[in-house]
């Protein structure tokens, strides 16, 4: 049976089996985000603390990525994958213990999320430069964009089932599911044939195949253009979630069911996001809806700041998560498709470090922001900063579109012939003259 465009990576049964086992697996993941917010909140009523958790857990991929995107590039990203998959599950039983035993102090949630950073430093280029490697060039833009779903599928249950379990049964059994829910993802991995691809080999130092990764980053305008915008956001936006609970509990008045319902809401506009950018066929016009993307993120921050109605709130945040996964979901594409393979786990973690490695920075300033002029304010800001960012993407938009063009012209010919949705100056990164 032919699948419907939207689902066409499907059709490749390494994907099918990623699919599957991380559909669960990120259900569990979100229902431990949320359950672990809570947990700090409940321990410490501290926005200062919420931030700094966020920062342990995330600081390590801004420091380590670019050692996980060699290791991506010089070894089995398969064989990293399940390895990685295989300790955050040893580390979310370890948080379930110490919870369901009434031991847990904040030290141990400190140190258990930097733990897991420096696993995650090495799961995000694997994990994102694999996705190649099980569908091939051809079907590249359909597999982000339904990993993205994934994830943000996940986003919508997970949280909503973590709001009720904690309100039920508390925080430990929810860690305690997380770690359960990554069996299905190390059976999954295990149950696929992959075929062996060309490694970089042991030529030049580890130092100077990282150095080569970051060079190609710097030396394209079009990449480095995406990545910067991605690095704001991710230093200024993204944080709005480590404050969370507070706007749960003392501006909207809710508590651990109102957390849930509000990253679910989130996670229901970044998941119709996804599914809009699986839909896509080309590449036409995903620079100006990053740049689009970007502003509107901005602007629903800032409604959301000043915003007193828990209803209201709820449908303000289903925009906040579509425009982030548009903006996010467009530059990974775009960043895939102008990379050449043997660059693609060291770029790759580059993107990791402007995605998840920037966040810990804003997850520190939020909560220390946040004790000084109030969690309001603290978003409000950074949702002018995230138009300001945006603002300046759209100045350089028409610089940037040749050299993206070429880019990706390039890599498709190097990979063989381009699908036909991708030929024919379909490409919206391209100008209508030169001198643009």
């Amino acid at each position: 049976m032919k699948l419907p465009a939207t689902l066409r990576a499907l059709q490749y049964r390494n994907f099918q089996l990623f699919f599957g086992g991380q559909l669960i697996s990120l259900i569990g993941t979100w229902m431990q985000i949320v359950a672990q917010a809570w947990l700090v909140y409940r321990l410490t009523r501290s926005s200062m603390l919420l931030g700094g958790i966020g920062f342990a857990g995330q600081i390590p991929v801004f420091l380590m990525a670019p050692i996980g995107g060699i290791v991506a590039d010089r070894y089995s990203r398969h064989r990293v994958v399940i390895a990685t998959q295989a300790a955050s599950m040893l580390l979310a039983f370890a948080l379930s213990a110490l919870v369901l035993t009434n031991t847990v102090q904040i030290w141990h949630i400190f140190a258990l999320s930097a733990l897991l950073g420096v696993v995650n430093a090495f799961d995000i280029p694997a994990r994102q430069a694999f996705l190649v490697d099980m569908v091939g060039r051809a079907d590249l833009m359909n597999a982000i964009a339904l990993n993205s779903s994934m994830f943000n599928a996940s986003r919508v249950i997970g949280p909503a089932i973590a709001g009720l379990l904690v309100a039920g049964i508390g925080e430990g059994w929810c860690f305690f599911a997380n770690g359960a829910s990554y069996i299905a993802v190390i059976i999954g991995l295990l149950m696929m044939d992959v075929q062996r691809r060309s490694l970089i080999g042991q030529a030049g130092s580890p130092l100077a195949n990282i150095i080569e990764g970051f060079r190609f980053v710097m030396q394209h305008r079009p990449v480095h253009a995406l990545l910067a915008l991605l690095g704001v956001v991710s230093l200024t936006g993204m944080p709005y979630s480590v404050l969370m609970p507070i706007f749960a509990d003392k501006i909207l008045h809710g508590g651990p069911k109102a957390l849930g319902t509000l990253m679910g809401a989130t996670g229901i506009g970044a998941l119709s996001a996804a599914l809009l950018l699986a839909s896509r066929k080309s590449l036409k016009g995903l620079g100006t809806w990053v740049a689009a993307s970007a502003t509107a993120f901005g602007a629903a921050l800032l409604a959301f700041a000043f915003c007193r109605s828990y209803w209201l709130s709820i449908v303000i945040l289903v925009p906040v998560g579509f425009a982030m996964m548009i903006e996010m979901g467009s530059s990974n594409t775009l960043i895939q498709s102008m990379v050449p393979d043997r660059l693609r786990g060291r770029v790759m973690s580059v993107y990791s470090m402007m995605f998840m490695g920037m966040a810990p920075l804003g997850s520190l300033a939020a909560g220390a922001a946040a004790d000084r002029i109030g969690a309001r304010w603290t978003v409000a800001a950074a949702g002018v900063i995230c138009m300001c960012a945006a603002g300046g993407f759209w100045t350089f938009l028409p610089r940037i579109r040749v050299g993206a063009r070429r880019l990706i012209v390039a890599q498709q010919m190097a990979g063989g012939d381009p699908p036909q949705e991708m030929t024919g100056g379909s490409l919206e990164l391209q100008p209508a003259e030169e001198g643009d």
